[in-house]
Parts: C-alpha cells; sequence; structure tokens
C-alpha cells in the first residue's frame, strides 16, 4: 500500500518540496498509524524546508495534524482505531495523508474540536499556552506587546491574554491586520512601519511593559528590548524576517538589567503528560468560546508550496491548513 506525502530532497526553496507516492508503513511498538484529515502549516516547517533549522535529509516535513487513528502498535492503550487524534510535536512528516508516530506525541480530540480548528490551532494554541503561563506568567491588569497579531499564535494569544485579563498591545504590518487584531483581543495595535518603541512609551505613560513576545526575530529585536520596562522579559520564539542578531550583553544591563528567552514546546511540553495538560487548557479555551481558531488559508496537500509562498509574502492571516 502507499499513500501520499511531500518530501524534500535537499534545502531549498519552495521547489525543494515534491509530492510523491510512499510506502504505508506498519507502526512498530509504541507507534500509532495516523489517517490525517487536516494538517497544519507553521513556520518552523519554512525553517525546516530552507536549512535554518538543520534536519536530517532526505526526510518528510511537517509536525502538526488531525485525524483518526487507523492502526496500532504493540504495547499502545492510550487510543485505538477510530479515535479521533490530533498531535502537533510530532516527528516530521505530518504533511501527508498518513503518518506514524509515537503514542506519546499523540493528543485525544474532543467532540468539540473539530479536525480543522485542531490542526490550524493545535501547535499555535500549545505555544501560546507556554508563552503566557510558563515562560511568563502573565497576570491581570499587566500589559504586554506580541508582534505578529494576525497571524496564527498572534490571534491566540491575543484572546488568552485577554481572557486572563491583560491589555495586550498588537504589532501587524497592515490597517486590515489591525482590524482583525483588534477584533481578536488586542486592545491596541501598532503598525510595523511606525517608531514601535515610541509609541509602546507612549501607551504606557512611559513606563514600558514587563514581557514582549517576538516571532519577527531580525527586523524587530532591538525595538522589542526598547519597549521593556526595567527587568523586562524579552520572549524571542521565532524568525520570520530572519534570525534575531548577535549583540552584546551589555545591551540588556544599559536597557534596564533586562532579561531574554529562546522557548521552545518541544523543551516545555517534552513529556506526555505536560503536552496533553497543555492541549486540555487550549480546548478548554476553544469549547468556551474565549478562544476562537481562525483559519485564514486552506490548501490541497499537493499544494504545498503555494502554502509556503503565502506564509513566506506574509499575505496569510490566522492559521494555514493542508487538506490531504
Amino acid at each position: 500500500m502507499t499513500s501520499k506525502a511531500i518530501r524534500i530532497a535537499k534545502n531549498g526553496s519552495r521547489e525543494v518540496l515534491e509530492y510523491l507516492s510512499v510506502e504505508d508503513r506498519a507502526p512498530g511498538a509504541g507507534e500509532v498509524a495516523v489517517r490525517n484529515r487536516a494538517i497544519g502549516v507553521n513556520f518552523i516547517d519554512v525553517y525546516h524546508r530552507t536549512g535554518l533549522y538543520p534536519v536530517s535529509l532526505p526526510t518528510g516535513i511537517g509536525l502538526e495534524a488531525a485525524g483518526e487513528v487507523e492502526t496500532v502498535g504493540a504495547g499502545v492503550d492510550y487510543v485505538q482505531p477510530g479515535d479521533r487524534v490530533v498531535y502537533g510535536t510530532a516527528p516530521l512528516g505530518a504533511y501527508a495523508e498518513r503518518h506514524v508516530i509515537p503514542v506519546e506525541k499523540l493528543i485525544k480530540l474532543p467532540d468539540s474540536v473539530d479536525a480543522e480548528s485542531a490542526a490550524a490551532g493545535l501547535l499555535k494554541g500549545i505555544t501560546a499556552y507556554m508563552l503566557l503561563q510558563q515562560v511568563h506568567a502573565v497576570k491581570a491588569g499587566e500589559t504586554i506587546v506580541q508582534h505578529a497579531a494576525a497571524g496564527g499564535v498572534g490571534l491566540i494569544l491575543s484572546q488568552w491574554a485577554k481572557a486572563l485579563g491583560a491589555r495586550t498591545i498588537g504589532i501587524v504590518s497592515s490597517k486590515e491586520k489591525a482590524d482583525l487584531a483588534r477584533a481578536s483581543g488586542c486592545d491596541e495595535t501598532i503598525l510595523a512601519s511606525e517608531n514601535i518603541p515610541e509609541r509602546v512609551r507612549a501607551l504606557t505613560k512611559g513606563a514600558g511593559v514587563p514581557v514582549v513576545y517576538d516571532s519577527v526575530g531580525k527586523d524587530t529585536f532591538f525595538a522589542s528590548l526598547d519597549c521593556l520596562a526595567p527587568r523586562g522579559l524579552m520572549v524571542s520564539f521565532g524568525n520570520a524576517s530572519g534570525p534575531a542578531p548577535a549583540f552584546e550583553l551589555q545591551e540588556l544591563a544599559k536597557r534596564g538589567s533586562l532579561f531574554i528567552t529562546r522557548p521552545s514546546t518541544l523543551h516545555y511540553l517534552a513529556k506526555a503528560e505536560d503536552l496533553r495538560a497543555a492541549a486540555s487548557e487550549l480546548f478548554a479555551m476553544i469549547t468556551k468560546g474565549a478562544v476562537k481558531i481562525t483559519i485564514g488559508a486552506r490548501f490541497k496537500l499537493e499544494d504545498a508550496a503555494k502554502a509556503h509562498e503565502a506564509l513566506e509574502s506574509r499575505k496569510t492571516t490566522g492559521s494555514t491548513i493542508l487538506l490531504p
């Protein structure tokens, strides 16, 4: 038996994404074969494709999808064939009709969350959970700054922050994205073309903010540092414009004894119980309507290159998914 999948044999531009027939394999001990119904597209997929985040080649690509359990390997009792599941930190290969993954990476999907929302929202949602609850425990009344506020993580993070009672200043690239960000929980928006630190200082009466969430990287790094209050935390969690620049540690001291971190869900949610607990928090937020998953674009699996083009051009809002 064979199924369709996207594979890459070398790093490079979107043209390296190949739509191929691959041999299906039976799950081994502790593994599960999942029939994907919807697949999440994330910026980390671009980093794997280009080689910014090196991976062994040739390889599949993609970390996130939702579907049904097809078959299970020996020793698996968490799920059974037919169960609805989602995963977001699996081994590479989610851009496929079928994917075999370790059971500890699987999360059961409640009836209240559909497959498309799960695939569009899991990795971004647990990232938002990590950022708001673990990297910096956001408190009611705090003001936070987040970049790419109309993106997949951004829309979830601002809604979740609103539910926590925080005030969010969202950075966006256009007036249209500003409207979307405000509709999703941002109290204030700033265009990326403006003087971001100056606007943040004006909106905080000169105080700055305790935390900045920056997924853009190179283009916004120092502006983000300049938004922080003394002893504030810079959270760099993405590289949409390229890797964050090298800098002297003294830059943190002269801006007010700042802190900086580069977190990853692969470390914060490495254990199955932690991953599933984070997902449960996300599903609860979705079920009660506090977080709505916005799917801005849908592409066929075979059109993965078009999905990457849309993502890299920053034309997308919300989440992008592939449909097998």
